[in-house]
């Protein structure tokens, strides 16, 4: 059933009787399907999401809690979506989440038009012409995740996120746990108000979890799609331990903004060359000029760029470096590799080599 009949009809009264309702929703091929999902399972926890057997399946926050399944149509022009519960009410709200967390409306050919005419993304745009954006259900979800990763490897954010969940995530109906779910994210109010001590958080961490779960409680920060970069970053970064950095990694993410560009990325900054030469933050954003509108995209293509020719490159570091580290670097802990943790207001730094961007 396609959301345009669901349209036409005005409303959807219940479910079939003989299972969930299934949506096809529709894409502009090519579309990496593959790759987000690749990126969805290195980052999925357990009781409130998984993928398997090409799948992605989590709890969605409506009322009462419901779950969905999202794969790709075998003929790769759509992504199947399948509502376990989902009221008819929530179902709009629904479909233009998965949208945004999959990229649908996303237009191949108009992105390649502008960032093709760089010479460094021209061939990156030949090998993965369907990279897409990969977002999440819930941009306060994805934020709370972005700050418990800052300075750890994808696995120990993983591992950091579960413990959260576990403790804080809100508890599930018997129907869902019978389906493999255990509980939900858990809501900013819950989070501000909640015990953080004893997880394996830093006392910074903890306190900019709070801050940022109150300022969202409060509505004074929103993941909405649609909002200026600039008013996000803005308010983003007024609250500590969040800097620019992790603000236009959330505008990527959490709100699907095709033109964030966080410009003190390491890995951006050496692979915008191809002689290992790396660029200043400023010399990035000026080569990025000629990306918009589309910058989050030509980030993706970088941050998924081979590095050398030796295939085993191929599977880039999962968490993109923010520069900020490297002030507190002397030149022979440069020239041995050595990297101290970043200033509390960058995300993810330390790279975990055996995971994959999308």
């Amino acid at each position: 059933l396609a959301p345009s009949r669901l349209r036409r009809a005005g409303s959807v009264t219940e479910a079939p009787a003989s299972g969930p309702l299934r949506l096809r929703l529709a894409l502009r091929p090519p579309h990496d399907v593959a790759a987000q999902l690749d990126f969805l399972r290195a980052r999925a926890l357990a009781g409130l999401e998984r993928v398997e057997d090409g799948r992605y399946a989590r709890v969605v926050s409506v009322d009462p809690p419901a779950w969905i399944a999202v794969s790709a149509t075998p003929d790769g022009a759509a992504l199947q979506l399948a509502l376990h519960g989902v009221p008819a009410a929530a179902l709009r709200d629904v479909v233009g989440r998965v949208r945004r967390m999959f990229d649908l409306d996303a237009d191949p050919a108009a992105i390649a038009a502008v960032l093709a005419q760089d010479a460094r993304l021209a061939p990156l745009l030949d090998q993965r012409p369907g990279l897409r954006l990969t977002g999440g259900w819930d941009g306060f979800e994805l934020a709370v995740r972005a700050v418990i990763g800052q300075q750890v490897s994808v696995a120990a954010a993983r591992t950091l996120s579960q413990r959260l969940l576990d403790r804080v995530g809100d508890p599930l109906p018997t129907a869902l746990q019978a389906a493999g779910f255990r509980s939900g994210f858990p809501t900013p109010a819950a989070l501000a108000a909640a015990d953080l001590g004893g997880l394996g958080l830093t006392g910074a961490r903890q306190r900019t979890l709070t801050t940022l779960a109150a300022a969202v409680a409060r509505g004074e920060l929103s993941f909405a799609a649609g909002q200026p970069l600039a008013d996000f970053v803005r308010r983003c970064t007024a609250l500590p331990g969040i800097g620019p950095w992790t603000a236009h990694y959330l505008a990527l993410r959490a709100l699907g903004h095709p033109d964030a560009l966080p410009s003190a990325d390491v890995v951006l900054q050496q692979r915008l060359t191809l002689d290992g030469r790396r660029v200043s933050a400023a010399e990035l954003e000026a080569r990025a000029e000629a990306w918009r509108p589309w910058r989050s995209y030509a980030v993706m293509q970088l941050w998924r760029a081979v590095p050398t020719d030796d295939p085993s490159s191929a599977r880039v570091p999962a968490n993109p470096t923010p520069a900020g580290h490297d002030r507190r670097r002397t030149d022979s802990e440069a020239r041995a590799g050595t990297v101290h943790p970043a200033p509390v207001d960058e995300p993810i730094v330390r790279p975990a080599v055996d995971q994959t961007l999308p």
